[in-house]
């Protein structure tokens, strides 16, 4: 059924593949794929969080009702389902450490460190203990064999790519994970939940970050971290005031609207954020160029590759030409909105090389004439 590969061999016939099930039409219509192939599959489900309790308001547990659905897919299929109880995990790498980074007047990435936590590391963890020949996810990432071994390269539908979001996939980890949804486009997915007569065909895809369903962010980390809620001073690069802020939690390098500032000569936006004097300094468009970023937490996919490169600095960014030096990425033109607590993705064409996370920028230095 299309062009579909638990790369397991031709025969999976005593085969055993787990799926890691979200609730979601992605991740069922691998799960019923799997089965197709005649591997024993088993789906497990992750409880990550409470719903209610992340928005504060009850009756509204979402990702109990994802699990219900995860589980009616494995009864349709006649396969296994199992659910672990990882919230307290969950809440301590992936949510305090949102709230933190914040705090810290960084932009996180809660789905990547979900990635490299509860999903990769417990799922696949449980996935061997189950003794699983692999662990498929729904994820739109190919998984290409090259000469070194397995290979992270981006979707075939450039629309769906997550490759950005899996760049601390480590080797080990890509060694034993498929992505048989990455040669498709996302359309034909649901024409196979449909085809395969899987309730969750017409299931809207998630569009926020799993515990901030309704997209207040700020909501959620003044709940965790009241003291995130403290007005400070919008400052200029020359330190003069020019209006006040509600709490940094509100803005992010880069940002223009909801400064109110007026009377300025031209647009004004977020240059960086000052934890430490609690202060938001804005600056023209120029001031936001930045020539390089340091990087921490370098997950490097590449062996020895040294040949041109790209780099990615937001999820919905396009790839710039750039250079790699081992912890810092230096941009090729001047690139705009680098924001710490992001991650800088390396690419060759479609291969993902590695990334890092940014600790920090460097502007354009002028050269004197």
């Amino acid at each position: 059924m299309d062009d579909v590969d638990f790369q397991l061999g031709p025969d999976l016939k005593g085969k055993r593949i787990v799926v890691a099930m979200s609730g979601g039409v992605d991740s069922s219509v691998v799960a019923a794929l799997a089965a197709r192939t005649g591997a024993e599959t088993i789906g497990i489900t992750l409880q990550l969080y409470d719903h209610g309790e992340a928005v504060g308001r009850a009756g509204s547990c979402c990702a109990g009702r994802d699990i219900r659905d995860a589980r009616a897919v494995c009864d349709r299929l006649g396969i296994a389902h199992y659910v672990f109880d990882h919230e307290t995990r969950f809440r301590e790498s992936v949510i305090d450490r949102f709230a933190d980074e914040y705090l810290a007047g960084r932009t996180p990435i809660p789905c990547i460190q979900c990635n490299m936590g509860p999903k990769f590391t417990d799922l696949l963890a449980a996935a061997r203990d189950l003794g699983a020949d692999c662990l498929a996810t729904g994820h739109y990432v190919r998984r290409v064999m090259g000469a070194d071994g397995a290979e992270l390269h981006r979707a075939a539908d450039p629309a769906r790519d997550q490759s950005y979001f899996l760049f601390a996939t480590t080797q080990a980890q890509l060694d034993y994970l498929r992505f048989p949804l990455g040669g498709l486009p996302k359309p034909r997915v649901r024409e196979l939940a449909a085809e395969l007569g899987l309730g969750v065909a017409g299931k809207p895809d998630s569009q926020d970050i799993c515990f901030v369903p309704d997209g207040d962010y700020a909501s959620l980390v003044k709940k965790l971290r009241p003291e995130a809620d403290t007005s400070g001073a919008i400052v200029d690069e020359a330190g003069r005031v020019l209006g006040q802020h509600r709490g940094l939690i509100h803005f992010t390098v880069g940002q223009r609207r909801g400064l109110e500032i007026g009377g300025t000569p031209e647009p004004l936006y977020v240059i960086r954020l000052d934890p430490a004097t609690n202060q938001v300094v804005v600056g023209p468009k120029a001031a936001l160029a930045v020539g390089a970023a340091r990087l921490g937490g370098v997950n490097w996919l590449a062996g020895g590759y040294a040949g041109p490169m790209t780099a990615k600095v937001r999820s919905l960014a396009k790839p710039v030409a750039a250079r790699f030096d081992g912890d810092r990425v230096r941009f090729e033109a001047p690139e705009y909105g680098v924001a710490p607590g992001q991650a800088a993705v390396l690419y060759a064409g479609d291969r993902v090389l590695g990334g890092g996370w940014i600790e920090e920028t460097s502007g354009i230095v002028a050269v004197p004439a």
